[in-house]
């Protein structure tokens, strides 16, 4: 019984035959500990669909691993056709809540988990965007929620008396998805789309009435070219000088206290409203072992993934904040979580 383990091993050989390039230079020396990715040769046992993935940052990766499985075999999504783009159907894709926007679009042109048959759907997806009702239907310092709030409202009631589905589980099998701040307002405007369906949202915080048993925490990423280029990598630990970073606006009752502790008061430790002219702030995650992540008014922060995809272990400092994935994800294992 050949174990898992040894379909990640890699030889000195193979790691020779890679001939990596590294800022243009063909075959540069690489330590094996840095966080870039490799351009590994296709291994048929990583590929193998029986592979289980591994590590102590799954609370079980076993069961993890049938359940997604068992996903990618059966699991179906219905979206509703009903509302017009730019509140429905559409979302952005380059800004901090670029996530409704991508999720919008890979609903419509990925074919893998969406059914047109509704009796075949094991949940219903409401395509309405938070962040564009924000834009198009609220009233720009009216201080007015009721635009928005009418809005869900009068989406559910069509689907509802359109299709049997709505009324016959009271909203429990549907989802809506949001990373606008107000994403958990704006589901409060129907009781039960509050209180039965699945809310997948990026301003995860219990203290707000989000609920891990049924609702799920989103990653939130501020793509502004709408790709992932050139985000994920970095260099070593033992190469970056920096212990600590931080730098954001000043919000919310925890980072006056950063700032006020911290702030050009130590070399090893960064902390900033706003980062000086000319430096880049990827960079900055980059040359730092660990990137502070404190809450603002919200939960919800970019900085938290692109701490991870810069190699920067996370430091939450937050209050009621239910990290994404956290019911598959050991997040103490690869993250500091501060009270």
């Amino acid at each position: 019984d050949e174990t898992k383990e040894a379909s990640l091993n890699i030889t000195t050989n193979e790691l020779n035959n890679l001939n990596i390039s590294v800022t243009g230079v063909p075959n540069a020396t690489i330590p094996l500990n840095e966080s870039m990715p490799l351009p590994l040769k296709r291994n048929r046992r990583l590929l193998d669909p029986d592979y289980v993935p591994i590590g102590p940052m799954y609370w079980d990766a076993k069961a993890f691993h049938r359940s997604y499985m068992e996903m990618e075999k059966q699991f179906k999504v219905f979206v509703y056709r009903e509302g017009e783009p730019p509140v429905f159907h559409d979302g952005p894709c380059k800004s901090i809540y670029s996530m409704e926007g991508n999720f919008i679009y890979q609903m419509d042109v990925n074919t893998k988990f969406r059914t047109n048959d509704p009796e075949k759907a094991h949940v219903f997806y409401l395509p309405f965007s938070v962040a564009k009702m924000v834009q198009f239907v609220y009233l720009r310092e009216s201080r007015d929620f009721g635009p928005i709030r009418r809005t869900v409202i009068d989406y559910v009631n069509v689907v509802s008396e359109k299709y049997p589905y709505w009324n016959r589980s009271l909203g429990a099998d549907h989802f809506m998805l949001a990373c606008h701040d107000w994403g958990p307002e704006a589901s409060f405007s129907n009781p039960y789309l509050g209180k039965n369906s699945i809310r997948a949202l990026c301003n995860a915080n219990t203290s707000e009435k989000f609920n891990p048993v049924k609702d799920v925490s989103i990653p939130e990423m501020n793509l502004r070219t709408g790709k992932l280029t050139g985000l994920v990598g970095g260099p070593s630990a033992s190469r970056r000088p920096i212990l600590a970073f931080f730098a954001g606006g000043v919000h919310g009752p925890i980072r006056p206290i950063l700032l006020e502790h911290w702030e050009g008061k130590d070399d090893e430790i960064k902390v900033h409203k706003y980062l000086p002219k000319g430096i880049n702030y990827y960079e900055m995650m980059r040359s730092s072992k660990y990137c502070l992540c404190p809450s603002g008014y919200e939960v919800a922060s970019p900085r938290i993934v692109e701490a991870l995809y810069n190699g920067c272990v996370p430091v939450l400092i937050s209050k009621s904040y239910v990290p994404p994935f956290s019911d598959v994800l050991r997040w103490k294992s690869f993250s500091v979580v501060v009270s």
